[in-house]
């Protein structure tokens, strides 16, 4: 169980590395942005991931833990698809959807986490979030290789990690 976690955090880790590490780069050379402007879009996006992080957990105590997960991991990818395909306003108000609804499953993933491994809370939690610094420097290396352009691409992708979800057992905590 904890490989299927892993597996939805790379991808939402990663995606959202992907946004936070070169987001910018990517308005500035497909459209031309200056940093100041490139870097509203990105504070929009990272705002929104603070909010849908803040109101992840009252929606999972409403509609259950398993259905944030699952609409947080899978849910996203229509939205991230799309997203290399937009228009300049378009890509703004993909990345608000994404940000919040990627952003809404994150503690609960991590609690899932460290149920199913018990008493080793840091363990688990420095696997999590080790995943994303891991996954940045990795996307790095793509751009460098490939372009930031392509990276956009090929992350678009990532959401569909998500249907990993079926493999989560259910478990009676909400």
């Amino acid at each position: 169980m904890i490989q299927v976690i892993a597996v939805l955090m790379f991808a939402k880790f990663v995606y959202i590395a992907s946004f936070t590490n070169y987001f910018a780069f990517y308005l500035m050379e497909s459209f031309g942005l200056s940093v100041q402007r490139s870097h509203i879009y990105l504070f929009v996006f990272l705002a929104s991931v603070a909010l849908g992080t803040f109101i992840g957990g009252p929606v999972r105590g409403r509609i259950g833990r398993e259905e944030v997960i699952l609409t947080s991991s899978l849910g996203v990818a229509p939205f991230a698809i799309a997203l290399p395909y937009a228009r300049l306003m378009g890509k703004a108000v993909l990345a608000v959807v994404i940000g919040l609804v990627m952003s809404s499953a994150f503690a609960a993933l991590v609690v899932y986490a460290q149920e199913v491994v018990p008493g080793r809370v840091g363990m688990v939690s420095g696997l999590m979030f080790g995943i994303g610094g891991i996954g940045a420097s990795g996307l790095g290396n793509l751009a460098d290789v490939h372009g930031i352009v392509w990276v956009y691409h090929f992350t678009s992708y990532l959401p569909l990690l998500g249907l990993a979800t079926a493999f989560l057992p259910k478990t009676n905590m909400h």
